[in-house]
């Protein structure tokens, strides 16, 4: 594998290939059935080769590219069976790694950011990247104090990348439609765009990783590593072991597929509630299930964690179970793209999620009309909006809900079909700019919980962290909700 390519010519050839091999594959599979092969085996051939080609070219390019597949992975659950399958063992790929830049370019990007004296920081460095994402790869290594630690490296010319894949992949946006049966992928692409200078800057991913770090420290359900060091381009954090989620996904036991997804929908509620920060990239690849911390690990993270940085050190220490030989825990990684929400997560999503479930359809109706989400210019019957609502929010309305993606194709289904109730309703509502991340988020945090399969008591999450959910007594009637 060769640099990131950087010029915009070569991107620009290797992403306009695809649609010139779909092409070619709906050829081929023609050729095949007239030759006598049977439509499905063919279709399913050409889908497979498909899935292969588009994910091969996105990892390759890295940048806007491959973010793209990665935000598309968290959706598989709600594409068709059919065509879930050929597709969901590229797309699980695209989760965990994508081909490494040479070591030649990393030692340039070390010694340019961490001094020529580099190798001096670390007791060890391992050369082959650990994992590798959509703008950087990460090494382990050990930091000169003793710790282990990830060396996450931003690849060079990420951020012009990033930015010539996304103006791309909007050109080819109707031909990825078939991996998100109904969906417009355009909003999306310019989403993801918007968090382009965000994501490439390691300073405010660092700050927010240390945030969620020391909140966190001592909580006995998730871990959030400590951050060692950060510069331009360069950032050193504490090393977490753990199961990737991708694998608990393919081949975890029904209790740690439960026990993820609790944590996972635990930490989406409760990490805005308590950090003011929305960790906004839930694909499985940035979760961890970490086993109960073992009363010497325990200790020793403890004494780890009280130790003073030195002078090229921001953080230090890293989170830890309260107490040993409990359950599961949930590692959380990669905080390059987060919302900031004083004060949790806004208080009408509450406040509309309750009254729903308690079928005050013109309440929730003026509450969605002025939150934006009805346009003045539209009128829609308030029994038909909360008939629209109330089946996307079964998961709220029990003590607790089996994720499965049988379910999201169900919704996914409903919403998309063109002839239904559902799909002309859902054509009238809008979703205001402030609450674009956070519909992503959660849409993509139900897309990983039902791959998952986890039965999870949702509503109680719901009422311990989500503002307005549970009604006030001090609220007194007709008060303006709080924002």
């Amino acid at each position: 594998m060769s640099d990131l390519p950087r010029k915009a010519v070569t991107r620009t050839a290797k992403l306009a290939a695809l649609p010139l091999g779909f092409a070619g594959r709906a050829t081929w599979g023609l050729g095949k059935r007239i030759g006598g092969r049977s439509a499905e085996i063919v279709a399913r051939e050409v889908q497979q080769r498909t899935a292969e080609q588009l994910f091969k070219v996105l990892g390759e390019l890295k940048g806007g590219a491959m973010k793209f597949g990665q935000a598309l992975s968290v959706f598989e659950s709600a594409l068709p069976e059919d065509l879930a399958g050929p597709y969901r063992a590229a797309l699980t790929k695209l989760q965990e790694a994508a081909p490494p830049m040479p070591a030649r370019t990393v030692h340039k990007v070390l010694a340019e950011r961490l001094g020529e004296d580099w190798r001096e920081l670390f007791i060890e460095f391992e050369e082959s990247p650990s994992a590798a994402a959509s703008i950087g790869q990460v090494h382990r290594a050990v930091w000169h104090d003793g710790r282990d630690v990830a060396v996450k490296v931003q690849y060079p010319g990420a951020g012009e990348a990033l930015l010539s894949d996304l103006a791309q992949l909007g050109v080819f946006a109707r031909l990825l439609g078939p991996l998100i049966p109904g969906m417009d992928v355009k909003p999306l692409i310019t989403e993801l765009r918007d968090r382009v200078s965000e994501e490439l800057d390691y300073a405010l991913e660092a700050h927010a990783q240390q945030v969620h770090a020391t909140e966190f420290a001592g909580d006995p359900d998730v871990v959030v590593p400590g951050v060692v060091h950060q510069c331009e381009q360069v950032l050193v954090t504490e090393w977490m072991e753990g199961i990737p989620l991708s694998e608990v996904i393919a081949d975890g036991t029904p209790e740690q597929r439960d026990r993820a997804g609790q944590l996972l929908a635990r930490f989406l509620f409760s990490g805005p509630a308590r950090t003011g920060l929305l960790h906004a990239d839930p694909h499985p690849g940035n979760f961890r299930l970490l086993p109960p911390a073992a009363p010497d690990e325990e200790r020793d993270e403890a004494l780890g964690a009280s130790d003073a940085p030195d002078d090229r050190d921001i953080g230090g220490g890293v989170a830890t179970a309260a107490e040993p030989g409990g359950e599961w825990r949930l590692g959380v990684l990669d905080f390059g793209t987060v919302d900031r929400v004083p004060g949790g997560l806004p208080r009408p999503i509450g406040e509309a999620l309750r009254m729903t479930l308690d079928g005050e359809a013109q309440a929730v109706y003026e509450m969605l009309r002025e939150e934006g989400f009805v346009k003045e210019s539209i009128d829609l019957d308030p029994d038909a909006v909360l008939g629209y609502l109330l089946p996307v929010i079964e998961p709220a309305q029990t003590e607790e809900f089996t994720f499965t993606r049988s379910w999201l194709r169900s919704q996914a289904a409903r919403i998309a079909d063109l002839r239904s109730p559902a799909h002309q309703l859902g054509k009238q509502l809008n979703l205001p700019p402030s609450y674009l991340l956070i519909h992503r988020v959660t849409l993509s945090t139900i897309g990983v919980l039902c791959q998952l399969g986890a039965t999870v008591r949702l509503r109680g999450e719901l009422e311990s962290w989500l503002p307005g959910f549970v009604l006030d007594p001090e609220r007194e009637e007709g008060t303006p909700a709080d924002i």
